[in-house]
């Protein structure tokens, strides 16, 4: 049959996918679009499949709370170069993962790459997607959560290669909101591994203490004035490592414990930090 020069552009509008493809897949399909969409997928499927061996070290991150900060998600899709995360399609796809997430509430891998959306899982989509991109993309971690006493806050950094997720207990101010974004951006700007020091092992204290310790006596430092330096390094590394002993990014002299509490006391809350979130692009691929 005769393919029209509108029907190739209206599905190339619709797949992305090149002139002479799509002008092969209508006429493969006898004009009919879904089974020319079919084709298109079928063929992005196995151009997916040959870029199967590449690695995925770019992509995006992004963290999102729900209007009422009662729900919030966050996930990380990978492709191969920065130039495909800055496309328009690669951001549209990632946000649609972010847009699924809220609507689903259901993070299981499995779950979500099978889940409808226009006339295709997302497993299909993504398929499309590294057909259309010319490379690898990969769909590689995602959560949600739901907060039952408290709400959320999300920072994206610019470049939306970090991102992370603060839940605070208590009830949603304007206070408490600014409270909860400047939280978020300590977490990306600081990396706590820890919200407070009773989260680490006294196993990896002491690990620590006997380091610094020795760290000192090989200096030749007398055993009492070895352990007071060890002691004061292990504080040190509690106020690195621990969210609510670091200091405070915004305003130097005080640390994250004292600003929730002056917000606390400002709006007669008593604001505390249950859970922190934080992704950063690639750090889950094997070296």
């Amino acid at each position: 049959m005769e393919v029209t020069v509108d029907q190739v552009k209206e599905l190339r509008s619709k797949t992305g996918a090149g002139m002479m493809d799509c002008k092969k897949a209508l006429m493969e399909s006898e004009g009919n679009f879904e089974k020319a969409i079919e084709y298109l997928r079928k063929k992005g499927s196995v151009t997916s499949q040959k870029r199967s061996g590449r690695v995925a070290k770019e992509g995006l991150i992004i963290a999102k709370t729900s209007d009422d900060r009662k729900e919030a998600v966050i996930t990380e899709v990978n492709c191969e170069t920065d130039f495909v995360a800055r496309s328009t399609d690669f951001q549209g796809f990632t946000n649609s993962i972010v847009d699924i997430l809220l609507s689903t509430k259901n993070d299981d891998m499995n779950t979500l790459l099978n889940y409808q959306s226009d006339g295709r899982n997302i497993q299909q989509a993504l398929d499309e997607l590294t057909g259309k991109v010319g490379e690898k993309t990969e769909l590689k971690r995602a959560q949600y959560f739901k907060s039952e006493n408290g709400f959320f806050c999300a920072y994206n950094h610019v470049g939306n290669k970090i991102a992370s997720i603060i839940e605070l207990s208590g009830t949603l101010t304007d206070e408490g909101a600014n409270l909860g974004n400047d939280l978020a951006m300590q977490v990306v700007a600081m990396k706590p591994i820890v919200i407070e020091r009773s989260e680490i092992s006294e196993d990896v204290i002491n690990k620590e203490k006997e380091i610094y310790l020795t760290l000192a006596l090989n200096e030749k430092k007398p055993q009492n004035i070895a352990e007071k330096i060890a002691e004061n390094k292990v504080e040190k590394f509690f106020q690195e490592n621990c969210l609510v002993e670091q200091e405070f990014v915004k305003e130097s002299g005080k640390s994250v414990s004292d600003v929730i509490k002056e917000v606390s006391k400002q709006v007669g809350q008593d604001y505390k930090v249950v859970k922190m979130i934080r992704y950063h692009l690639g750090e889950t691929l094997e070296s």
